[in-house]
């Protein structure tokens, strides 16, 4: 039952991710061409903003859904009604101080920010887009991490594939069509406001939540010790276009934004892979399953390593090229970057490097004896980029993130060997070993292979090769290093935890 609820998450949530990435693609696109590079970077640098405000979660979500592991196992709907209880009402003192956020923000932009648009135009665009923010965290936030727990994620992929495809859709017509950005945002929260809703709806009709039930102790246990990996989540996902947005121009922004596309879809698209395994490696640890555990984690770690080398090995070749065709109609921005590409795409690398021993960390609820390698990690990511930031502007926050990333990754791998596995770091040593071989190997052969021509056609023909290539190399380097470990996966494939 556990791997068919693993593969049905798995299997959504990379279907999602792929309309995700291809649909991420189209709207950018029709913006830059409709609105301009200072509306795109103004439309980016608000989405960052309205972010931030995630940082009122205070790490509590990732908490609660580690705390849902163990009554889910056990069937304990009373706990899980307490701890249900619990988070909505504090998600919903969240959503409250949002709209307060939302009514503050349009004044900081055109005060400090924005002085090419007026304040009324700044207002309504960031009151269209915060509709989510505030619908994300008042009606669906608690339903979605139940959910997540219970290994039942896959529900709310398909809907968010659906709902992604209808705003493609809509939004695509209305922008041809020369509607106002503004009203193109509030489409696009009207339509994913039916998400929460749905949620909402499911959750009250298959679970036995006692909405009414009350309790005197705090039914989440380490409830704030989540902070920390919180604060460096929103602090890697909003501080470069943040930073840019007050340092440097919207323009740098928005070019940022266009080889964050890339880089955010692959991300996105790895961490898909991901879904599921958090729950699975919750569910095992609260069964305390240790043989177990380090079959799965040891599969996990092997195949997030080497699908990230494949991914982010393409995109260290490819980025530059899709920045040329993606921008070629654009003119008031010289969007060719290639030294920022490479530093934004060996940062986010690092980023899925890490994610194993992220969420084997998340799934046995160890937040407090790790909170001080997320502190460390986020202040370096936020003083080297403002150092670097007015002198070397983009290439300098692609430095900053590149540099937390990589020490976050080395001081969990090391965390994890002697605190949940009990296994040596030179495991994690040969996997980096290995993937470092590969990629330089990868590049050596791929990075002077070009496009015919500067438009999709050429451009997906490189893909095809170069993909075709760091495939192939991926799978050699690995069979040779890893045989153990792929022969494993293979008897994974056929066999069920029992």
């Amino acid at each position: 039952m556990r791997k068919k609820k693993l593969m049905c998450n798995m299997l959504s949530s990379l279907i999602y991710q792929v309309v995700a990435i291809l649909c991420g693609f189209i709207l950018p696109n029709l913006i830059l061409k409709y609105y301009g590079s200072e509306v795109n970077g103004l439309v980016n640098s608000i989405n960052e903003f309205l972010r931030i405000i995630t940082f009122l979660d205070l790490g509590v979500g990732t908490v609660v859904c580690s705390n849902f592991y163990k009554p889910l196992a056990q069937k304990d709907n009373e706990e899980i009604s307490k701890i249900y209880k619990s988070a909505k009402k504090y998600f919903n003192n969240i959503a409250k101080l949002i709209i307060f956020y939302i009514l503050l923000l349009p004044i900081f932009f055109s005060s400090f920010i924005n002085k090419n648009f007026s304040l009324i135009y700044d207002m309504t665009l960031i009151f269209s887009m915060g509709i989510s923010s505030f619908s994300q965290y008042y009606f669906g936030m608690v339903n979605q991490l139940l959910l997540t727990a219970d290994q039942k994620g896959y529900i709310q992929y398909n809907l968010q594939t659906v709902t992604l495809i209808i705003n493609t859709v809509v939004c695509s017509i209305l922008i041809c069509k020369g509607t106002s950005i503004q009203n193109v945002k509030l489409t696009t929260s009207l339509i994913f406001l039916i998400r929460p809703l749905y949620l909402s709806a499911y959750v009250k009709r298959k679970y036995n939540i006692n909405y009414n039930i009350a309790y005197t102790v705090e039914p989440i246990k380490q409830k704030w010790n989540g902070l920390f990996q919180h604060l460096a989540a929103v602090v890697l996902d909003s501080t470069d276009t943040i930073i840019l947005t007050v340092f440097s121009t919207l323009s740098d922004v928005s070019i940022y934004s266009v080889y964050f596309l890339v880089i955010h879809g692959i991300r996105q698209l790895i961490q898909s892979i991901t879904n599921g395994i958090q729950a699975l490696l919750g569910n095992i640890i609260a069964k305390k399953e240790k043989v177990k555990l380090n079959i799965a984690f040891n599969l996990s770690e092997f195949g997030i390593h080497a699908f990230t080398t494949f991914s982010f090995g393409c995109v260290l070749v490819l980025i530059v090229p899709f920045a040329m065709v993606y921008t070629k109609e654009i003119k008031d921005t010289n969007y060719i970057v290639p030294l920022f590409g490479s530093l934004l795409a060996c940062a986010h690398a690092c980023y899925c490097y890490r994610l194993p021993y992220h969420l084997i960390i998340k799934a046995a609820g160890m937040y407090k004896e790790t909170q001080k390698n997320y502190i460390i990690a986020m202040f370096i990511n936020i003083v080297l980029s403002i150092l670097f930031v007015k002198s070397a502007g983009l290439i300098g926050v692609a430095i900053g993130t590149l540099v937390a990333m990589l020490y976050q990754t080395v001081w969990m791998a090391n965390f994890c060997s002697k605190k949940i596995l009990n296994r040596k770091i030179q495991k994690f040593l040969k996997q980096f070993f290995v993937d470092i071989i590969a990629l330089l190997i990868g590049y050596f052969l791929t990075h002077k292979i070009v496009m015919k021509s500067v438009n999709y056609f050429s451009f997906i023909i490189l893909c095809f090769k170069v993909s075709i290539i760091w495939l192939i190399i991926v799978i050699i380097i690995n069979a040779i290093f890893y045989i153990k470990e792929i022969m494993e996966a293979k008897i994974m494939l056929t066999k069920t935890y029992r």
